[in-house]
């Protein structure tokens, strides 16, 4: 029997990318999933693929209040309970802070941010008296400020802190709290990424066959639930900017300044 048999988790924005690859590793594992994102068809796609019995969908804008505790409602309805609660929605973007209007950094923090906090507010009743799990899925970029990402980085560092005060909040209930930080992972998101006026990109300036797939960081994130680690740091890039910005800011600062610029101009 899996760690995962009969628990009801939440992953929120699982229509893509790691968020899909959660939902797809834990009804493989026996839980019972419910999920939410903004596009009917997509949800509509993934429901057909499972019974209603192991998944619960429903179209939810995270960065909107009332719409979380909607959907956190209904997920309890649905199964009785929470037991783990995986904070995954989330948007980027690419423009230098000097060419984004201030309602593109907004949004990020809605969303990345904000979303994040309406849905565990809601669900944090149901898992304290599971002593179930809260976990956010970061961003090296909530370590590491990055250049054409100010918003992003932002909205990451944000939710690290404030998970760090949950976790410390929840010692004595036995709540886990985690949060993940993939490194560069293959996903949607920097396909969705949007520019300085907030209209997404549509491309992503890597080579998506070439990072981590979004099913290998699935299992590590379960696998880490499940040993109740406190934080995970994925890929091998991502280990080596969290140590060289710990211990050699200086240098990560060029090195940032080297890989992200060409010529003064933002290339990645």
């Amino acid at each position: 029997m899996s760690f995962f048999t009969n628990k009801v988790v939440i992953v929120t924005g699982g229509s893509d990318g790691i968020g899909r690859a959660l939902i797809d590793a834990l009804i493989g594992a026996g839980a019972k999933v419910a999920t939410c994102g903004r596009h009917y068809d997509k949800l509509y796609a993934l429901q057909l693929e499972y019974s209603q019995i192991m998944l619960h969908t429903m179209v939810c804008d995270v960065s909107h209040e009332d719409e979380c505790k909607r959907f956190i409602k209904s997920t309890a309805d649905t199964f009785g309970s929470i037991d783990i609660i995986i904070n995954n929605a989330g948007m980027s973007m690419r423009a230098l802070f000097d060419d984004a209007n201030t309602d593109v950094i907004r949004q990020l923090m809605e969303v990345n941010f904000m979303g994040a906090v309406y849905c565990t507010k809601f669900a944090l009743p149901y898992i304290i008296k599971q002593k179930g799990t809260i976990v956010g899925i970061s961003s090296i970029a909530g370590y590491r400020g990055l250049p054409g990402r100010s918003g992003y980085s932002a909205s990451k560092f944000a939710l690290q802190g404030w998970l760090e005060s949950l976790r410390t909040e929840l010692m004595d209930s036995g709540v886990h709290v985690m949060w993940v930080s993939p490194g560069f992972t293959s996903s949607n998101i920097r396909n969705a990424a949007l520019n300085g006026e907030g209209i997404g990109q549509g491309e992503s300036p890597l080579d998506e066959s070439k990072l981590m797939s979004a099913e290998t960081c699935a299992r590590h994130i379960l696998h880490a639930i499940e040993k109740r680690k406190r934080v995970l740091v994925l890929t091998f890039t991502g280990k080596l900017t969290v140590f060289m910005n710990k211990f050699f800011p200086s240098l990560a600062d060029k090195l940032m300044h080297r890989y992200y610029f060409r010529k003064g101009e933002l290339i990645k």
